[in-house]
């Protein structure tokens, strides 16, 4: 039985796991036979809808079991999957679901309110699904949308539970996933059965340790390749999926002690949230074999801490939605927070197995020598087939042989380590001179009081840019910025010092934790007749 595709991964764990458990959820237990039936009545509900071999489904909601259910039953039937950010505004929900052209949309009743705010009307859209009772919210969503709107349950009763039977080639899309938008309007990243294959036996088998007797916890968004990408990782062997609907970190660490979670995937700003939980002191972890975290930057301190409260193993990935996920590792010896291999717990890693990187001058073109940074190119099985429609920005971003483009900024040392920057967007130039924010971020991180900063370019008349940090003081702290900039001074060189200092409450991110510069940015860029983007 094939797993080299969503549907195939489905249909070989029915076969040998069947009758045993596949999710937990909110106190209820589904089987993976259960489960199959419920998505192939999905699947012959979509074709009833004239959903065919490569239309997109559209999924609008929190984390939850009709995610799957859609998931596995567009899969069954060759139908593409596009989970929508929740987080967004109606406007950029519609820009998403009108982009990828869905056909179906299925929709939580939390959000059928954001329908009537979606100023396009959806015009593809010829079905619209609602979780639970539409008759319930039948005020909800404009009275234009009631005709094509159906309940979940309605619109399964009729159908079927045989398999739809789609088998699919290697380079059939079969996930859609927007990017996160930090530059601009979202590129819908099409990952082909080919990536969910190497991703699901290399990534999940090879460098996870995923086995039938894991018990993962979901608890990122599904809409990220951090969260879909790390539950197709954790099922597939025929392991136990606990669902986290929201990211708190009281239920999560209940979660983890209840249903003896083994593997999780967080990001740094929930693992932060957990190690500031008086709760975690308190909570039997022992079932737990390895935290994987990335995503964005995470303190050192905060990474020791973790370290010492959970008491299990930490791997470090690093990836993005084009790359199908992670695509480096940084294993669990590579963490040597009190020996004489510290300093590794400020790189990314090393690339999974047949996985190539180069490091290329941005100026130049040419690969940049071991140490020099430079922008970060990959090549593997990992790398998207290309983006939703948009065959220019797909040029831009894989080029030569199939290199891909990262866009970070990083170098690799003797080792082969690779140690990350910055997004190349994000560097600052400074008088001619390069200076990447995470460097002096890190410096930041150190300063007792500092909960959270962040470095970005600011408009100067001398040197074309200058740097700012951008704080977050910690509870009680005395912070001034005369003594940030010169903390920073004592330890860079003077060109990559801070010369201002803005100090708030909270830095804006996007799901995956990564800190929104753009938006910090664009205050000091938006009466410039060239900013930066």
């Amino acid at each position: 039985m094939r797993r080299s595709s969503v549907a195939g991964m489905l249909r070989a764990n029915v076969v040998d796991h069947g009758d045993e458990p596949m999710f937990r959820f909110q106190g209820t237990t589904v089987t993976w036979a259960r489960h199959h039936d419920r998505a192939c009545r999905v699947g012959h509900a979509l074709r009833a809808d004239g959903v065919g071999i490569g239309d997109r489904v559209a999924f609008l909601d929190r984390n939850g079991l009709e995610y799957f259910e859609v998931l596995f039953g567009g899969a069954l039937g060759g139908a593409v999957n596009v989970a929508v950010n929740w987080r967004l505004a109606p406007p950029e929900m519609a820009a998403v679901i009108d982009d990828a052209r869905a056909k179906v949309l299925v929709v939580h009743p939390e959000f059928v309110p954001h329908l009537a705010a979606m100023e396009s009307g959806l015009p593809w859209v010829s079905r619209v699904v609602v979780l639970g009772d539409p008759k319930a919210h039948a005020e909800l969503g404009g009275a234009s949308d009631l005709a094509r709107r159906v309940g979940y349950e309605d619109w399964l009763a009729d159908h079927p539970g045989g398999d739809p039977g789609h088998q699919g080639d290697p380079d059939d899309v079969s996930m859609q996933l927007y990017t996160s938008g930090t530059t601009g309007v979202p590129k819908g990243v099409m990952l082909g059965n080919r990536n969910v294959e190497i991703m699901l036996e290399l990534a999940a088998k090879q460098a996870f340790g995923i086995d039938e007797h894991t018990v993962s916890l979901v608890a990122m968004p599904l809409f990220h390749i951090g969260g879909s990408g790390w539950a197709l990782s954790g099922m597939s062997c025929g392991g136990i999926s606990v669902i986290l609907r929201d990211v708190d970190p009281i239920e999560l660490l209940r979660l983890v002690a209840a249903e003896r979670i083994t593997h999780a995937f967080l990001v740094p700003a929930v693992l932060m949230a957990l190690s500031a939980t008086p709760a975690i002191a308190e909570t039997d972890m022992s079932s737990l074999d390895t935290i994987f975290y990335g995503a964005s930057p995470i303190a050192e301190d905060v990474l020791v801490r973790c370290l010492d409260a959970f008491g299990c193993r930490f791997a470090q990935v690093y990836g993005m939605t084009e790359t199908s996920g992670a695509i480096v590792l940084l294993e669990h010896e590579d963490h040597d927070p009190r020996g004489p291999r510290r300093h590794l717990l400020r790189a990314a890693g090393k690339p999974l197995p047949g996985v190539e990187l180069r490091i290329v001058d941005p100026d130049t073109g040419a690969d940049a020598p071991r140490g020099s940074v430079g922008e970060v190119h990959t090549r593997s099985g990992f790398n998207m087939l290309g983006y939703w429609d948009k065959p220019d920005e797909t040029a831009r971003t894989i080029v030569d042989d199939g290199w891909l483009r990262t866009g970070d900024a990083g170098y690799l040392d003797e080792d082969g380590f690779l140690f990350l920057h910055d997004r190349i967007k994000d560097m600052v130039v400074s008088g001619g001179e390069n200076v990447y924010p995470a460097e002096i971020e890190n410096v930041l991180l150190t300063i007792a009081g500092v909960a959270d900063a962040a470095v970005i370019g600011v408009p100067d008349d001398k040197w074309g840019e200058t740097v700012k940090a951008v704080v977050v003081p910690g509870p009680d702290a005395d912070l001034d910025a005369a003594s940030i900039i010169a903390f920073c001074r004592r330890r860079l060189a003077h060109y990559k010092c801070p010369t201002s200092v803005d100090f708030v409450t909270i830095l804006p991110r996007n799901p995956s934790g990564k800190v929104l510069k753009r938006e910090l940015r664009e205050p000091y860029w938006r009466d410039r007749e060239r900013g930066i983007h």
